[in-house]
């Protein structure tokens, strides 16, 4: 895939008092270039538990190239082209989660604990128009498997 068409992509997790740092730290990592820096903020819950923010925006062709070939290891990556219409709001962001333990695993599965949220290029901006670009960006990368 030559051309990345999404603006940037957004990686976020939370790390709640339960977890270890280090583990919610590889976790995302799993979907990142190397080298690249997560930033941490520290937050409290409702009843005053630390709770860690770790997130990252990608802007970079290549940063975000890397993330969308994670994505498209999903073992059910036929569920994510057929839900493409709904992961994608009116002004054009793309959103999927991914399940936090199997990404500790270095595994890349549905589920709860990182978010992924991608602005994609849409000229015009407008939610078909960003489907179609998601959908011939998502087959290249099943068709470059």
């Amino acid at each position: 895939m030559s051309a990345v068409p999404f603006h940037y992509v957004d990686l976020r997790a939370f790390c709640y008092a339960t977890e270890d740092e280090k583990r919610v730290e590889a976790a995302l990592e799993t979907f990142l270039p190397e080298e690249t820096e997560l930033e941490r903020e520290v937050n409290e819950g409702h009843h005053g538990d630390r709770i860690l923010v770790y997130s990252v925006r990608l802007e970079r062709a290549d940063d975000v190239r890397h993330v969308l070939s994670r994505v498209a290891e999903l073992d059910d990556f036929e569920r994510l082209l057929s839900e493409l219409e709904q992961r994608i709001d009116d002004n054009c962001a793309f959103y999927l989660q991914f399940d936090k333990q199997a990404a500790y695993q270095n595994r890349v599965e549905f589920g709860d604990g990182i978010m992924l949220r991608g602005k994609v290029e849409a000229y015009p901006a407008k939610r078909e128009r960003a489907i179609e670009t998601a959908e011939d960006a998502f087959h290249n990368l099943a068709s470059d498997d």
